[in-house]
């Protein structure tokens, strides 16, 4: 899951290479520290260069942060998008969507706190883009839960907006336990919320005994 400390890129190593050991030991280091709390000589120490490298391929921290930020957005809107599918809303759908959201982040999970960071600078790029990134996701969101309403029957929109903040504090719960269970795959975290589902439909009123 951690990138490890590697003196790879001080010398002799290609440049997309080496944007790419940094680009993975600054999403190590936003996700596990939060932006507050990251630091580039951190992230330098990481890879094995020089603040002032860093500042050569990516600026500010802040733009180094976005830079970490928008292949984590892109990827799990993507994963998100292809689990709802075009076929409708389904009772698996959100099963699909949580082992989508699994294997997004599999090799990099600390990449959901880099997605979901609640210490970034107000008013700055970096906070507009992942507003724009969480905004995406949570109409993503409503649209599921309202569909899987419909499927059962509900059309009441308080209904929705309810299983929808339900919803989004479920998968970040999940995905927080998963961080700290790195021996958990994406199919064995699936596999446990298929059993954890299960048991709440049987504890609900109309569920199997």
């Amino acid at each position: 899951m951690a990138t490890p400390h590697s003196k790879a890129g001080t010398k002799g190593v290609p440049r997309e290479q080496r944007r790419r050991q940094i680009l993975a030991a600054a999403t190590e280091e936003f996700g596990t520290r939060g932006y507050a709390g990251a630091s580039l000589a951190a992230i330098a120490a990481r890879v094995g260069v020089t603040k002032t490298l860093l500042h050569q391929y990516f600026g500010t921290k802040e733009d180094l942060y976005v830079a970490c930020l928008v292949p984590v957005g892109d990827r799990l809107l993507g994963a998100i998008r292809d689990a709802m599918g075009q076929d409708g809303t389904t009772p698996d759908t959100p099963l699909r969507v949580l082992h989508g959201i699994f294997t997004a982040l599999e090799g990099q999970r600390e990449a959901w706190f880099v997605l979901y960071d609640t210490s970034l600078p107000p008013g700055g790029e970096a906070a507009a883009r992942a507003a724009g990134y969480w905004s995406a996701v949570d109409r993503l969101a409503a649209d599921g839960t309202a569909d899987l309403l419909r499927v059962t029957g509900s059309t009441d929109p308080l209904d929705a907006d309810a299983l929808r903040y339900v919803w989004r504090d479920l998968v970040a719960t999940l995905v927080r336990w998963w961080v700290k269970h790195p021996e958990q795959s994406p199919a064995a975290m699936t596999a446990r919320c298929t059993r954890l589902f299960a048991a709440a439909a049987a504890l609900t009123p109309g569920g199997r005994p």
